[in-house]
């Protein structure tokens, strides 16, 4: 076998439909369009979403919601995640992430006050919780806000 020999397999390939070369191409003159209309032209049909003239539902129905381009989201971590962790290691994001606590520091690090803190540890995070910070320094733990 050569490379000039090699084929596809009998019936694995179909001939290509030629349009709009004539009578000859067994398509006729008008290519399997039809004759005349919107659907015989080229640009083809309506677009997406038209009704027929109708008002389009997405023109019907109100704008709703505003997206605040300023805001800042959080990685949150609870409490009862943070007892968890080994005693006497310094929590901090990096910490968080390679551990596998967050996927994504995001904006930050927030510390939020679900759940209960027997050890004390020291915990370096973007934001802090009331509740969480009350709850850290009762267990003698301390809280370092980083920027």
């Amino acid at each position: 076998m050569k490379l000039n020999e090699i084929k596809p397999t009998r019936g694995a390939r179909h001939r290509v439909k030629r349009l709009g070369r004539g009578d000859a191409t067994g398509h006729g003159g008008t290519s399997t369009r039809g004759h005349k209309g919107q659907k015989a032209r080229s640009g083809g049909y309506h677009k997406r979403g038209h009704e027929g003239g109708q008002m389009p539902i997405q023109r019907r129905l109100p704008k709703v919601g505003f997206n605040n381009i300023f805001r800042k989201e959080f990685a949150v971590v609870n409490l009862d995640t943070l007892s968890k962790l080994e005693i006497g290691v310094e929590v901090t994001p990096e910490l968080l992430l390679e551990k596998g606590v967050i996927k994504k520091l995001k904006d930050g690090l927030k510390i939020l006050g679900r759940g209960e803190l027997k050890n004390p540890i020291k915990i370096k995070a973007h934001k802090v919780s009331k509740q969480a910070r009350a709850k850290i320094e009762a267990a003698g733990g301390t809280v370092v806000e980083v920027s």
